[in-house]
């Protein structure tokens, strides 16, 4: 059985909340979008991503009552290769609507999403937003940034993370929905243990927060704390932190 709950708040700084977050029991999909972009069109771009890609999940749910216009890759469960093409049928809307409307220009998402069948995920993410585990072990950051910061910490696993963190640079996105025609995306697929927790969230929480105090408020639900109070103690721990940023935070656990 899966327990979820999200919440999402403006932060302390921002006029607007371009987050939004989608949890569907039903279809065993959720989701955490993070839109940029001038006026509202960051909000219209984390829209437009959650709703293309609920489309897809539920439209290819029975597997053959769909195109796959993006083909099918053969070493991925049918799971992964639904949400692979949701996530990239999402970049192409979101791409062209920021071509079709001149106050959507530049608009884009970052995104992280899960699709959740018995005790398998798959899960995706394009930009910034993550996704964590958390099981008895530890804490696991499942995605990678698609951010120069990672970029260079990839090329160079002993630079300064210290540096970097306030580099000028720092925020910059390599990949994004809708940034171009055609995206990269991450998928990954992963057995779900008993008492698995998982937390989706934009940078307005990461960014604010370290692995230490993740890790506890999460660790929190193998002693009997609410999914709903959990959630809502790590919004409050980032809103704490400064809050600079709109920040989402949907958190689940499973259980047999």
């Amino acid at each position: 059985m899966l327990t979820a709950h999200g919440v999402t708040h403006t932060g302390h700084v921002r006029k607007t909340n371009e987050d939004t977050l989608l949890i569907d029991l039903d279809l065993g999909l959720f989701l955490v979008a993070d839109g940029m972009g001038g006026h509202a069109a960051g909000d219209v771009a984390a829209h437009l991503t959650a709703d293309t890609v609920r489309s897809f999940v539920a439209r290819s749910r029975d597997g053959d009552n769909c195109t796959w216009p993006f083909g099918i890759d053969p070493d991925s469960s049918l799971a992964a290769n639904r949400l692979r093409t949701a996530v990239q049928l999402a970049n192409r809307r979101v791409f062209r609507e920021s071509e079709r409307r001149d106050e959507y220009s530049g608009m884009g998402s970052t995104m992280v999403a899960a699709l959740i069948e018995d005790d398998r995920m798959a899960f995706a993410g394009v930009g910034d937003s993550r996704v964590y585990a958390y099981t008895d072990a530890g804490l696991t950051q499942l995605t990678t940034d698609d951010s120069w910061v990672a970029t260079m910490l990839a090329r160079d696993p002993e630079a300064d993370a210290a540096s970097l963190a306030t580099h000028p640079m720092r925020h910059v996105l390599t990949n994004a929905i809708g940034a171009r025609e055609e995206t990269e995306v991450e998928i990954g697929e992963r057995t779900l243990a008993d008492g698995q927790v998982l937390l989706l969230c934009s940078d307005g929480l990461h960014g604010g927060l370290d692995d230490e105090t993740l890790a506890g408020i999460m660790g929190s639900l193998g002693s009997g704390v609410d999914v709903a109070v959990a959630a809502q103690q790590l919004l409050d721990a980032a809103l704490e932190r400064g809050g600079r940023d709109n920040i989402t935070v949907l958190l689940l656990r499973r259980t047999a």
